[in-house]
């Protein structure tokens, strides 16, 4: 039974690994990356308010006091 013969076995499993190392290189060297995308400058638009600024200033929730 030559499987059980160990004699041979990092004869075999040495050229594997230099194999599949190799083999992984070049996959790696061959891989083209995409660039990220560039960022677009935001514009932003002026939207019509159907509420007054000063209403909304002394009516907020989060700037009257808070209630014990």
């Amino acid at each position: 039974m030559p499987q059980l013969n160990t004699t041979v076995w990092p004869t075999m499993i040495t050229p594997m690994l230099l194999t599949l190392f190799l083999i992984t290189q070049l996959k790696m060297l061959n891989t083209n990356y995409h660039l990220p995308p560039s960022p677009k400058p935001m514009k932003m638009k002026n939207y019509n308010k159907p509420w007054e600024p000063k209403w909304t200033k002394i009516c907020s929730l989060h700037s009257l006091p808070p209630q014990s």
